[in-house]
């Protein structure tokens, strides 16, 4: 029986992802066939098909701003245990001088993708029989593309990964073959029907929110700050379809649908990569699968 496991984007709270999966594969001793991601779900999935999960925790939870952002859009203040967080304008107005399309870039973070999943750990997925995919926004044609690992040349597959990670107008939008590329979350921000449609008939779904909403927006500042809120209210409503099309497409099929979700609000703003907090959410994923499966499976 084909096993999936499908995780969503969410930025930052990734770890809490990470510390959920490494529980369901090391505790639990799932063995999935299929393993989906949108975005940071993308980064997980290739060392997590390899079973190379030290690595991966490694590289999740001593990761730093510098790491993802060539050119930063954002001021990140610490006071006290208090993170604020602004627009860094000199730094917005110094990638308009220089003709770029958005307000800051990542093209660190595709430099760190090629550190991370080596040539042995592609070789090793493609090798197996298990398959990665990963999920992208194309800008130019409109669309949602799945771009699976077994037919992607190692350099391709590092390009998607980083290309699904790429949240606008944030970080970098990617031309590709001549597309517009961006965050696959865009358009699909948990791939649960797209697991289902490749044969998946036990499916566990990372959703890296909480399952009902539990903080309000607080009023917005400025121009940023609407365009912040108006990018979150989009996302939520794209979560609330790909949640409720996943769980009506598990039940018309038959499949054994588990979907975890964060069981508090982690970050309000999750392009803030903060070592500790991220340790501490992979260590927070890990004790709430616990949790969850002892006291019974999740809805």
């Amino acid at each position: 029986m084909k096993k999936a496991l499908v995780i969503s984007g969410g930025g930052s709270k990734g770890a809490f992802a990470g510390g959920v999966a490494q529980y369901l594969m090391e505790e639990e001793k799932r063995e999935y066939d299929l393993f989906v991601g949108t975005s940071t779900g993308s980064l997980l999935v290739s060392h997590l098909a390899a079973h190379n999960i030290a690595e991966i925790k490694h590289a999740f939870t001593h990761v730093t701003q510098a790491a993802i952002f060539s050119n930063n859009p954002f001021v990140v203040k610490q006071t006290g245990k208090l993170t604020k967080t602004k627009i860094n304008h000199f730094n917005v107005v110094k990638n308009f001088f220089r003709g770029k399309k958005t307000f800051g870039e990542s093209k660190n973070l595709r430099k760190l993708i090629g550190r991370e999943i080596t040539p042995e750990i592609f070789e090793t997925v493609q090798a197996s029989a298990k398959e990665v995919v990963v999920c992208v926004s194309n800008f130019t044609l409109n669309e949602i593309e799945y771009k699976a690992l077994s037919e992607c040349t190692y350099d391709d597959f590092l390009d998607w990964i980083w290309v699904s990670c790429n949240f606008l107008p944030f970080m970098s939008l990617v031309v590709k073959n001549r597309f517009e590329y961006a965050d696959g979350g865009f358009g699909c921000i948990i791939a649960i029907e797209e697991a289902i449609r490749r044969g998946a008939k036990e499916v566990d779904a990372i959703m890296l929110d909480t399952e009902v909403q539990q903080l309000n927006r607080m009023r917005s500042r400025n121009a940023f700050d609407v365009l912040l809120s108006t990018l979150d209210f989009m996302g939520d409503q794209i979560v609330k379809d790909n949640i409720k099309v996943g769980k009506l497409l598990a039940k018309e099929k038959g499949v054994k649908l588990r979907v975890f979700y964060t069981p508090k609000v982690l970050t309000t703003n999750s392009l803030v990569f903060d070592r500790n907090e991220m340790l501490h959410w992979w260590q927070e994923g890990w004790a709430h699968a616990q949790q969850k499966l002892t006291l019974g499976n999740p809805k």
